[in-house]
């Protein structure tokens, strides 16, 4: 009986989480367009903890002021959190980028900036807009866009 009973514990811890995350995405696509440090920041933490809390895929473009972040060669305005650390929004996106998420630059922001490709911060790439078309269609993602 003993032997039933820990079967099935054991069975339960296996299969109750992997239960619990089947109605999850896969993943997360953030499109971020705002030039607002704050608005840049909220992204960047949802974007956090969608991969250290619940291990899932973020993949990121940056369209219009929001593609200053990628310049290597700009400052970012640092932004109050609740514990009292200022990161700013361009630091965050370098730690997204260490965690794993996908960063790309929208085509239109470098000729728009009057910049190439020489500007962008070492592995961030221009988005393709079929790729990025097919990945906001994938519907194992959330998309979400600030």
């Amino acid at each position: 009986m003993k032997k039933i009973l820990s079967t099935l514990a054991l069975a339960s811890a296996l299969i109750i989480p992997s239960i619990a995350s089947a109605d999850q995405a896969k993943g997360l696509n953030v499109l971020i367009n705002s030039g607002n440090p704050q608005t840049q920041t909220m992204a960047m933490v949802l974007s956090m903890m969608s991969i250290k809390k619940h291990k899932k895929e973020v993949n990121i473009v940056l369209c219009g002021k929001a593609g200053d972040l990628a310049n290597k060669t700009l400052q970012s305005t640092p932004v109050k959190r609740p514990n009292g650390k200022a990161p700013t929004p361009k630091q965050n996106l370098k730690m997204l980028m260490k965690m794993g998420a996908s960063v790309k630059v929208c085509p239109l922001y470098l000729p728009n900036a009057n910049k190439d490709k020489s500007i962008l911060l070492d592995g961030i790439t221009v988005a393709k807009p079929p790729v990025v078309a097919g990945k906001l269609l994938n519907k194992d993602f959330q998309n979400i866009t600030f």
